[in-house]
């Protein structure tokens, strides 16, 4: 199991009680650092999954290629309709021509998905696994202190498993959750293994975000 530094505290006399705080704080950065190091190691095992069952293979370089062509394509092709728009019949045909193509883009990242599903399953019950492991071990602990407070959703994730009211204390699922997700997507631009760039009307996420700019 690991071993907390907070142990320390035993040796350290009633008189010198201001110590308590420093050892307190040098617990909390031990933690953080081996919940870091914890993420970084989770997602290059990871990312050494997908290269191993997805990456490497032929297929999936050519489903990627394809995807980059295609996103290229619709690119050009409303630039093109904005442009042309006040022609109708031409303005007409480009809305056909890129129908076509973003229907071949969606069918082309949904190809790319369902290869992907076998590493994914690999991952995902490494990863839940893991997530157990560190539940435990950190089970009730505030690993760090926020420099803020969440808002009311986040809450629960960041005060998880967590006594008292004071919502700046932090768990360790919180900052897993975010140092994972931030850590793998840095490894994957390192590594070149990044998803293929899509346009947003393939993209429900991107374009709503556009819609509401």
């Amino acid at each position: 199991m690991f071993i907390r530094l907070q142990a320390l505290s035993l040796f350290i006399l009633p008189d010198e009680i201001y110590f308590y705080k420093d050892i307190h704080i040098i617990a909390m950065i031990t933690d953080i650092l081996f919940i870091l190091g914890v993420s970084i190691a989770s997602s290059l095992f990871s990312e050494g999954v997908s290269w191993l069952f997805v990456y490497r293979t032929e297929s999936y370089k050519k489903a990627k290629i394809n995807i980059d062509r295609l996103t290229e394509q619709v690119e050009k092709a409303k630039e093109s309709e904005s442009s042309k728009s006040s022609l109708l019949s031409k303005s007409k045909g480009k809305d056909k021509k890129l129908e076509r193509l973003e229907d071949s883009l969606k069918q082309a990242n949904q190809q790319m998905t369902f290869s992907k599903m076998k590493s994914m399953f690999a991952v995902a019950i490494s990863m839940i696994s893991l997530f157990s492991y560190l539940n435990s071990l950190f089970n009730g602990v505030v690993v760090c202190k926020l420099p803020f407070e969440p808002i009311g959703f986040l809450q629960g994730l960041s005060h998880r498993n967590l006594a008292g009211t004071d919502m700046t204390d932090c768990s360790m699922t919180f900052l897993y959750v975010i140092s994972s997700m931030t850590i793998r997507t840095n490894i994957q631009k390192i590594l070149g293994t990044a998803p293929p760039k899509t346009s947003a009307a393939n993209n429900p996420w991107a374009s709503s975000f556009t819609e509401n700019k």
